[in-house]
């Protein structure tokens, strides 16, 4: 059971995870029209410049929500089948049998079979999934690459395949929603990010929410550390970054304030119909980035809480991460961003340890959206 908002619970909740060791942590908590917002730390570690809530901030894998929402607005409107074979609209992406197989649907919901393609682009990841065989040399080495979203697809494409299209578990891969952005730029004759803004984020009336044209972006902003698991230390500013990387897929930059935003009225049924809404939650079994086994719809997944089950996504991108998560009646919501990533060490196996900011950032959770 919910409890009414403790500002004072959440003001320590959120400093205790600066106190742990995150140099820079901001959220929003919503309860009805009740709002709480708060900060804790620093934006810059060099000058000690605090971190403030109002703060725009690379969100990763969120984009996958608007993503999705974009390509559900066009099923509404008959333009594109949920279920039709993704062959029919990019044959020259997903040629031949594999192009008949594998559908709309299997692209959003991460049961295409496709592999990741960052490992093959990042030649310093090539050992991913096993984390403690990687290094950070080459996000250093693509600071201001910019990708062909084509080429990016293809490596994806041509890696071995996960599974079988529709077979669970699937994968969590990016190359699935590069394709989209593809499907959405095949449909409407404007780029993925224009139709996404046009259709998801200006709807939204969202006010700090855009695609970035470059590796830097306007606003205040907090710096971003990449830590990489111990092996830059001190952790590596990466603020500036080309995001072609990702595109469509984790690219987008937002505030804590417009995530709950948009996640709000996504719920209310203001963004896609309640038919599409009931479709993004329909789960299946999907293989995350971390190796877990989760439920996983189309651009949304839940996450248990001691209150119950809320909805939403999370997102990472080198140094920055982000995470939304709303009650199923759309009333209690949570945006939290932090300014580092990849805080974690290493055991002797080569496992990721649990640290104490993991703890904090589970307790800021519970106090956000627990009471």
């Amino acid at each position: 059971m919910r409890k009414p908002l403790d500002s004072a619970k959440l003001t320590i909740a959120i400093e205790n995870v600066h106190r742990a060791g995150m140099p820079g942590v901001f959220a929003e908590v919503r309860e009805g029209d009740e709002v709480w917002s708060g900060a804790a730390g620093v934006a810059d570690l060099a000058t000690g410049r605090p971190v403030t809530a109002d703060m725009r901030h690379r969100v990763g894998s969120i984009t996958k929500t608007f993503t999705a929402a974009a390509v559900l607005q066009l099923v509404e409107e008959g333009q594109i089948g949920l279920d039709a074979p993704i062959g029919r609209y990019l044959p020259k992406l997903v040629p031949g049998t594999r192009g008949d197989a594998i559908t709309v649907r299997m692209l959003i919901n991460h049961t295409s079979g496709f592999a990741e393609y960052l490992p093959y682009v990042y030649p310093s990841l090539k050992a991913f999934p096993a984390l403690a065989e990687t290094t950070p040399q080459s996000l250093e080495d693509h600071r201001h690459t910019r990708f062909d979203t084509i080429e990016l697809i293809e490596k994806g494409v041509a890696a071995p395949a996960f599974a079988a299209p529709g077979e669970t578990p699937g994968l969590y891969s990016n190359t699935n929603y590069l394709l989209l952005g593809r499907l959405l730029e095949h449909v409407t004759g404007a780029t993925a990010e224009k139709c996404i803004t046009q259709n998801v984020i200006e709807r939204a009336g969202l006010r700090d929410t855009e695609f970035p044209d470059g590796p830097r972006f306007d606003g205040p902003q907090s710096q971003i550390y990449e830590a990489w698991f111990g092996m830059y230390e001190p952790p590596r500013d990466f603020s500036v970054f080309d995001m072609s990387y990702v595109g469509p897929s984790a690219s987008l930059i937002s505030t804590v304030s417009d995530l709950n935003r948009f996640f709000g009225l996504l719920f209310a049924g203001k963004i896609v119909s309640p038919s599409s809404l009931a479709e993004m939650r329909r789960t299946v079994r999907v293989v995350s980035q971390e190796s877990k086994i989760i439920d996983y719809g189309l651009g949304l997944y839940p996450m248990e809480t001691p209150a119950g089950t809320f909805w939403g996504h999370g997102g990472t991108v080198w140094g920055g991460g982000a995470l939304a998560m709303t009650s199923a009646d759309g009333k209690r919501q949570l945006a939290v961003a932090v300014n580092m990533q990849r805080w974690n060490r290493f055991d002797s196996t080569g496992t990721p340890q649990p640290h104490p900011i993991n703890d904090a950032l589970a307790a800021l959770y519970d106090a956000a959206m627990c009471g």
